[in-house]
């Protein structure tokens, strides 16, 4: 691959950064002023702020900068990945909301596109794009973990409805969602992997609760989600009736490659705090900081190998796992060498710490890229079977009916 842009590309770079200058205002650089002041925000900021990603991600879409992959006639521009890559990476430089729609942009537009029927795609891809519509994830479950597979919430068909009870776990977003994508199991006699329904589910729908979970950082991100007697229309339904494996596999590579390509914090920001903490000499430091220069570095490149597969018309599969694993192991390094920059200081928290606890925040927030998406565990699976050819995992379930399962 040429790591240069070509004619097409810096014509599109230049027409991004035209746009993008029109209508947004660029970061700090480093954004230090920014970190001065920073702190978790509360329920009231948070909900002003996705007020003002709403407006962004509605201008995006009335300049066609949103949903750029996405064929013509939903609304896209059928613009290869590499494009659609030039055009986040010059948005990240902006002072703009830019993530906040990532559930439906990039995971259930994707998947409606490939999977759904033509009155799912009519009734949703439309504000899913203008974000109009905002969507969770309820996929994991308490006593499934990593096995995604072994989820228990169930659901029972009743004429031309089902009827769905259960639990939900860590569902990003799910207090301000409009709608959801929901897997249950519609026939416990088959094998886990079968016998799972993917559907779609108006969160507003009787028997829906949203529990809200604080995190260690005093910010309510993830939620618990319990469902009684939700009934659901089978036209709800994308794909077949007990075949929702396979169109979970289409949102979960579509996560992984979202996460992968995720904002993180810049290099250049990392060094900002080892010369604020003055520690940027220190030879064990230096280390560190050559070590993470490096990861970036491999991150920058696994990015284009993602690239790479999706503008030659394959879908991203074990290169998305290497990206998201590898994100994974740069969170945590990076997380651990702030606090070692940071020494006794990393201990303070918020007005008392540097940036306001900024670092102290990512360092926290390390274990969700690491988990959510499949972990990295789920990722080396993945890896080892698809990648180096290795033999599968012992699976001791393989043809056992979810029923005979022991759980819990």
């Amino acid at each position: 691959m040429d790591f240069d842009d070509s004619p097409d590309e810096r014509t599109f770079r230049c027409e991004c950064v035209a746009w993008l200058s029109a209508n947004a205002s660029l970061r700090p650089d480093g954004a230090a002023e920014v970190w001065k002041s920073y702190r978790p925000r509360s329920e009231d900021e948070d909900r002003v702020g996705f007020a003002a990603a709403k407006r962004w991600q509605a201008t995006k879409a009335e300049a066609g900068y949103a949903g750029l992959t996405w064929p013509e006639r939903f609304g896209g521009r059928a613009l290869p990945h590499r494009l659609d890559g030039i055009f986040r990476a010059e948005e990240s430089r902006y002072d703009v909301p830019a993530n906040a729609f990532q559930v439906g942009v990039d995971m259930v537009g994707p998947t409606l596109i490939a999977h759904g029927t033509e009155e799912h795609q009519h009734e949703h891809l439309d504000r899913i794009r203008r974000g109009r519509r905002v969507w969770c994830q309820l996929f994991s479950e308490p006593g499934a973990g990593s096995d995604l597979a072994g989820l228990s919430t169930r659901a029972e068909i009743d004429g031309d409805e089902m009827v769905v009870n259960g639990q939900k776990v860590w569902t990003s977003g799910a207090q301000s969602a409009d709608w959801g994508i929901l897997l249950v199991r519609t026939d416990p006699e088959a094998r886990k992997h079968k016998g799972i329904t993917y559907t779609l589910v108006d969160m507003r729908t009787p028997g829906i609760e949203v529990r809200p979970l604080r995190q260690i950082d005093g910010a309510v991100h993830f939620n618990e989600v319990f469902l009684t007697d939700v009934r659901i229309p089978l036209a709800n339904v994308v794909g077949e009736l007990n075949e929702g494996w396979r169109v979970t596999m289409t949102t979960l590579t579509a996560e992984r490659t979202a996460i992968g390509g995720g904002g993180m914090v810049q290099f250049k920001e990392v060094l900002m705090l080892a010369r604020h903490m003055g520690v940027d000499q220190d030879p064990v430091i230096r280390q560190g900081l050559a070590r993470l220069a490096g990861r970036y570095e491999i991150t920058r490149y696994l990015g284009f190998r993602v690239q790479t597969a999706a503008s030659q018309g394959r879908t991203p599969g074990p290169e998305s796992s290497i990206m998201k694993l590898h994100i994974s192991r740069l969170y945590a390094e990076a997380g651990d060498l702030y606090e070692q920059m940071m020494g006794a200081a990393g201990m303070l928290w918020h007005d008392d710490a540097p940036y306001g606890g900024f670092f102290q925040g990512v360092f926290c927030a390390q274990w969700a890229p690491r988990i959510g998406g499949g972990t990295d565990q789920i990722q080396r699976n993945v890896v080892g079977e698809r990648v180096l050819g290795l033999p599968g995992e012992a699976r001791l379930d393989k043809d056992v009916p979810f029923r005979d399962l022991i759980r819990g």
